[in-house]
């Protein structure tokens, strides 16, 4: 069945539901929309490494723990040489993809990032780099007085493989003007991931929950996410993520597995578009991880050899590959490793039977 055929819902309805419906009644709609996607009883997952190039950005977001200013005694720049150990180590462990992200530095310029991309083609040809985000990319693009277009296409040439959707937190301006004032606003992370799109570079889409944002703020990022992809139908998946408060800024409450395990579900819902739904085992821990299995999700997502930026809130849940496959099992499912466009990574042929739904 194609993504299409799932009834899509409008903003009133999608309110109506979550007023309305308790975590079990909405979970057992989003398991059988994911079966309807997904019939076979298949959960993927891809084995790479999140590497921090440097943790120095001048935005100063109030709800993140590891960013250190400019001029910062703790900053960092990893040299090439701690890059490719940590690539080397990756591609030892299994791994064939590293997702590699920074902050917003101002004396790195748009060289420095095709340097880099180039050096690990050349010395990890096997290895796709899933790289940078929207707000990196404008950043970028103000400081060298480029287009967006321009330095996507510098960094594709360079080497990079994919974009994910960093940045995105809440796509509501009123939401960014509060949490993440020095942030490109919400229009400009969408003009990042059309022209990406448009590029042929893949792309996933965020959301991060509790920051503040009302329902309407979470259905206007919903929104923004559906209609970019029935534009261009660049995204591969949506991983919503609950925010962690410790070691931040931000003064917030920090959201319940049930409402994280109710937006996922809605989610799933919501955007008939996109074909993958990541569960959050990394914020949420590997049992929620699982139980998200049967409210929406259909993928695992990394297994994290490498995570900074959650742990850096003190958050440290991590996963060796094969637990993460016997999660998998343990909830019925055939464990599948995959490439970031989904495309399976396995040798072996999954064998197809149908998985009725358990609720």
């Amino acid at each position: 069945m194609s993504v299409s055929a799932i009834e899509r819902l409008s903003v009133s309805q999608a309110m109506t539901l979550w007023e309305g419906e308790d975590v079990f009644s909405l979970g057992k709609k989003a398991h059988a929309a994911r079966l309807a996607l997904h019939p076979e009883p298949v959960v993927t997952y891809i084995v790479d490494r999140n590497i921090n190039y440097t943790n120095v950005c001048a935005c100063g977001c109030r709800f993140c723990a590891f960013f250190r200013p400019p001029g910062h005694a703790e900053g960092y720049v990893l040299s090439r040489e701690q890059l490719a150990a940590k690539v080397a180590e990756t591609v030892t462990l299994g791994g064939w993809q590293i997702l590699l992200q920074g902050g917003m530095h101002p004396e790195l310029p748009l060289s420095f990032y095709t340097d880099m991309l180039a050096f690990l083609r050349d010395r990890f040809p096997e290895v796709a780099v899933h790289g940078f985000s929207p707000p990196e990319i404008v950043f970028l693009a103000k400081m060298e007085g480029l287009s967006i277009a321009e330095v996507l296409a510098e960094l594709k040439g360079a080497g990079l493989a994919s974009l994910p959707g960093g940045g995105a937190e809440i796509l509501a301006d009123a939401v960014r003007g509060s949490v993440s004032p020095n942030k490109c606003p919400a229009d400009a992370w969408i003009a990042v991931m059309r022209e990406a799109h448009g590029l042929g570079l893949r792309t996933t889409a965020t959301m991060v929950l509790g920051l503040g944002e009302s329902l309407e703020h979470r259905l206007e990022h919903l929104s923004r996410i559906r209609d970019l992809q029935d534009e261009t139908g660049g995204f591969t998946a949506f991983i919503p993520w609950t925010f962690q408060p410790g070691n931040t800024a931000l003064s917030v409450p920090e959201t319940s597995s049930w409402e994280y395990l109710r937006w996922l579900a809605l989610s799933r819902l919501f955007l008939d578009n996109i074909p993958n739904i990541q569960a959050s085992w990394v914020t949420q821990g590997p049992r929620i991880g699982q139980l998200a299995l049967f409210y929406g999700a259909n993928d695992l997502g990394s297994t994290m050899i490498e995570e900074n930026v959650v742990a850096a809130a003190g958050v440290h849940f991590r996963m060796e590959e094969e637990e993460l496959r016997r999660l998998a099992v343990g909830a019925g499912f055939n464990p599948v490793r995959r490439n970031m466009d989904y495309t399976p990574h396995d040798p072996e042929p999954v064998p197809r039977r149908k998985l009725e739904p358990l609720f």
